[in-house]
């Protein structure tokens, strides 16, 4: 993949290019598959960037998230990934780190339980209710129950747009 790489310091630049090299990633100044901006001191998301752009950062900066928010401490293997996933039209975000947007801001995200979050991700890895109650040690009743919970706190008319609303939300992590 081609990579633009946004950075202030030299040293920085060098190590992450080298972090890109080693899985046959190259370094231009124009036309890339992606952005990699390095949110140190002085540098901001590029405003308007030629291809989608991943963010290496302790924070998920504001406004429209980027295609990808990565720690600054990201290694090779997990930039490789980004950057391939990001080129391929996905949206890669960092365990811990939870997007500014997806229901607005995230102090609108739904406030789902703890079991709630469970059977969501059980539901997202492709169980049935009769699997996930089987999983859990609780009845199919019971599990129905949390889901009818599930899509009216995320406003979801099925289980398919309930994942995609939780993982869009940073509700749950892929």
């Amino acid at each position: 993949m081609r990579v633009r790489l946004h950075t202030a310091d030299a040293a920085r630049r060098a190590a992450l290019g080298a972090k890109l090299a080693a899985f046959g990633h190259e370094l231009v100044e124009t036309a890339p598959d992606v952005e990699l901006c390095d949110m140190a001191p002085g540098v901001a998301v590029p405003g308007e960037a030629e291809a989608p752009v991943i963010v290496l950062t302790g924070r998920v900066p504001p406004g429209d998230p980027p295609a990808g928010v990565l720690g600054r401490e990201a290694s090779e293997a997990q930039l490789d990934l980004a950057v391939r996933a990001v080129a391929a039209g996905l949206l890669v975000r960092a365990p811990g780190l939870r997007p500014a947007a997806g229901f607005g801001a995230v102090e609108e995200a739904p406030s789902l339980t703890p079991r709630e979050v469970e059977i969501l991700r059980l539901v997202g890895e492709g169980m049935s209710n009769k699997a996930v109650a089987r999983r859990l040690g609780i009845s199919v009743h019971t599990v129905k129950f949390h889901l009818e919970a599930l899509f009216a706190k995320l406003e979801a008319g099925s289980r398919a747009e309930a994942v995609a609303k939780g993982l869009r939300g940073g509700i749950l992590e892929v």
